[in-house]
């Protein structure tokens, strides 16, 4: 390598403007590579795209007024269950982390049960049992089951995570809270967890988006979420190609969106916390 591209690369290091429009042009290139790629394997098979016929699926226009298409109502859905879930799971996460650290033996052991038998078996399992085997017996929906099994799934991952960021504070921390007179709970609450959640945050934002790529599972419990939706469109329409990379697209701006949310959010975090 020259003397010119490693002083480019240095440079392009220390500016963060130009790191993200090396990103984007990267990224550019190679959805313009994919897409070549694509094309010229679609017009082998003869496939004549059909995106005119797309958007009457995202939005619709009745009496002149815009309506939501099936895409949308399937999102809908989707955010719904998401932001339930995403709720839950973080309770049971911290239910869980916090058992994992207490004194109690059965808890501890209620706990590893709880992480062991989650973690061990597929989602797609856990949420055919919680809808067919659980939910007739105790009367629930398939909304319902959908969210408890999403719940427990991902809050088996994200305790995980919590508990790591506790572990990983100095010991030090502990010892000052208890010389301010603070109990466990109070050293918990107003010392522990505030300085771990800036360490926790980003994993937790990964299991967040991981939820969302999940959520996709429950269209196999006749729940009309996006991805179900997107199979009947294709079904009666016959628009394979172009629903499920529609469908995929609105997968990743939510992703994405989460993923800026959370960063600016993390950031006025830290900034709190210097001043």
């Amino acid at each position: 390598m020259s003397r010119n591209s490693a002083a480019a690369l240095r440079e392009i290091g220390r500016n963060p403007l130009l790191r993200v429009l090396v990103d984007v042009a990267g990224f550019l290139i190679l959805v313009a590579a994919l897409g070549a790629l694509l094309a010229h394997n679609t017009a082998a098979l003869g496939y004549r795209w059909q995106w005119h016929r797309v958007p009457r699926y995202i939005l619709t226009v009745r009496d002149g007024q815009l309506h939501a298409g099936p895409l949308l109502l399937g999102l809908g859905v989707t955010v719904r269950i998401v932001a339930v879930s995403l709720g839950v799971s973080i309770a049971v996460a911290l239910a869980t982390a916090l058992l994992r650290l207490s004194q109690s033996t059965v808890g501890q052991a209620l706990a590893r049960v709880y992480l062991e038998a989650i973690r061990n078996t597929p989602l797609l399992v856990q949420l055919f049992f919680t809808y067919f085997v659980v939910a007739p017996i105790v009367g629930l929906d398939g909304w319902t089951s959908a969210v408890i099994a999403l719940s427990l799934f991902e809050g088996a991952y994200a305790s995980e995570i919590i508990r790591g960021g506790i572990v990983s504070l100095p010991a030090g921390q502990w010892e000052a809270a208890y010389s301010l007179g603070l109990g466990r709970r109070d050293a918990l609450r107003f010392i522990i967890l505030p300085q771990a959640l800036r360490r926790i945050l980003p994993p937790l934002v990964g299991q967040g988006v991981s939820l969302i790529k999940d959520s996709a599972l429950v269209s196999t419990i006749a729940i009309y979420d996006l991805t179900m939706r997107g199979q009947v469109i294709v079904a009666q329409s016959f628009l394979a190609f172009e629903i499920w990379f529609s469908v995929a697209v609105i997968y990743l701006v939510i992703t994405i969106t989460l993923s800026a949310l959370v960063a600016v959010m993390r950031r006025r975090l830290v900034g709190s916390y210097e001043h």
